[in-house]
């Protein structure tokens, strides 16, 4: 007994010529996303001017602060057999100065007040993605980074004791807002030809929000009259942030770069031929669990040798769109078919 396939005429039909979009197979490779954020020192200098009017204290302050307030993350791929990535990001805040008002109470030796005004810095952010398109032999990468300097906000708060006339220790609590940075590149690999190209694409972003905490030491130079905290003061602090949120997606792609070659394939299964005899098989790929509907290589090449590209690994590849067809996954062509209300007959003889 031999099992004979056959399909309705109508399903023939349909296969050679709509069946199909005109276009070669894209392949998704790898996808991710990650995120972080960050923690570090911070030490800086500042130098301001105030006011005392009773128990008020009013005044204006600029400061200058180093930090290394780096948000890292790698990895978070979601990749296929055979095409290894890898991803790496990264968001810093170096430097950021402020410029603000504060306005205070005052007690003997201590004085509380609330602080603002204009916040800046340089915000850099890096990332970089790299796929192995192992079968071509190639690996491509994008590499995407930028470093604006930003303008924003700061608010906050804090303390100062004098421990003597002319020296305060300084106790203080801010909130930075230097805005978000981002960046969303792309880029094409060639793998051997006009058929085989891969497609890389990468999104990052970094919220510039971070908050910190500090003690430090403040030189007041002799009061300028109407009391003990009016004048100049000079000084410097050292301290904690937290923050710098950081996110980032890649997702890369390829059109025609698996090979349609037979001994790249098991497990397939003749579903059906087109009118002019071609066959469309079930398969996997040696790597992957994933069940497609194609063409095999070597028996496209009888009829159709215009259609298939030897690529740089010695496997063939078929120009699906050369052929009106398209590679489908199993699921694919189950949804194809059922839309299409299309139905194989299988007689035995």
């Amino acid at each position: 007994m031999r099992i004979k396939i056959s399909i309705i005429a109508a399903v023939a039909c349909l296969l050679s010529e709509a069946a199909f979009a005109q276009a070669p197979p894209t392949f998704s490779l790898s996808s991710g996303s990650n995120s972080a954020d960050a923690s570090s020192w911070v030490a800086g200098a500042r130098l301001g001017h105030d006011w005392q009017y009773g128990t008020l204290v009013y005044g204006v302050e600029t400061d200058l602060s180093a930090t290394d307030l780096k948000s890292e993350m790698t990895g978070g791929l979601t990749a296929v057999a055979g095409f290894p990535a890898t991803a790496s990001t990264t968001a810093k805040v170096g430097w950021y100065g402020t410029l603000r008002g504060r306005l205070g109470w005052t007690n003997g030796p201590l004085l509380l007040y609330a602080t603002g005004g204009l916040a800046y810095g340089e915000v850099k952010l890096n990332s970089n993605f790299s796929v192995d398109f192992t079968p071509a032999g190639i690996t491509g990468s994008l590499n995407s980074e930028t470093s604006p300097l930003k303008a924003g906000w700061v608010a906050g708060g804090g303390l100062e004791y004098k421990l003597r006339p002319d020296l305060t220790l300084n106790v203080e609590y801010r909130y930075v807002d230097l805005g978000n940075v981002g960046f969303t590149s792309s880029t094409t690999v060639p793998l051997g030809g006009p058929v085989i190209v891969g497609h890389l694409s990468q999104s990052a972003s970094v919220d510039a929000r971070f908050q910190a905490v500090t003690v430090g030491l403040n030189w007041q130079f002799a009061p300028t009259g109407g009391g003990p905290w009016a004048g100049w003061h000079l000084g410097g602090f050292g301290g904690g942030a937290w923050g710098n949120n950081a996110s980032a997606t890649y997702e890369s792609s390829c059109v025609g770069c698996v090979p349609s070659d037979v001994r790249l394939k098991h497990d397939i299964v003749l579903v059906g031929r087109l009118k002019d005899g071609l066959g469309i098989y079930r398969y996997r790929y040696l790597w992957s669990d994933t069940v497609y509907v194609g063409v095999l290589a070597q028996e496209v090449a009888l009829d159709r040798p215009d259609a298939v590209v030897k690529g740089p690994d010695g496997y063939l590849r078929v120009d699906y769109g050369k052929l009106g067809l398209k590679l489908m996954t199993e699921a694919e062509w189950d949804l194809f078919r059922a839309r299409h209300r299309l139905s194989l007959a299988y007689a035995a003889m």
